[in-house]
């Protein structure tokens, strides 16, 4: 999965991530969302937390995400 617990884009143009939990602090967050979304719906799937993967993306059109949480 590509999941991240928090993103500072306050300024540039790529996110920092200095913010993020620790390891142990996020692994089992993501376990209680993983495990919440699959009591909740029929199939939801799971990779491996922390891991690298390589993807191909083909973005079609401008979509921009504000998420404030203050």
């Amino acid at each position: 999965p590509q999941f991240t617990l928090t993103a500072d884009t306050n300024s540039g143009n790529r996110p920092s991530f200095s913010k993020a939990a620790a390891t142990h602090i996020s692994k089992p967050l993501f376990r209680a969302m993983v495990q919440a979304a699959q009591d909740q719906y029929a199939n939801v799937q799971c990779g491996q937390f922390g891991a690298d993967m390589t993807i191909q993306l083909v973005n079609d059109g401008p979509v921009t995400f504000i998420l404030n949480f203050n």
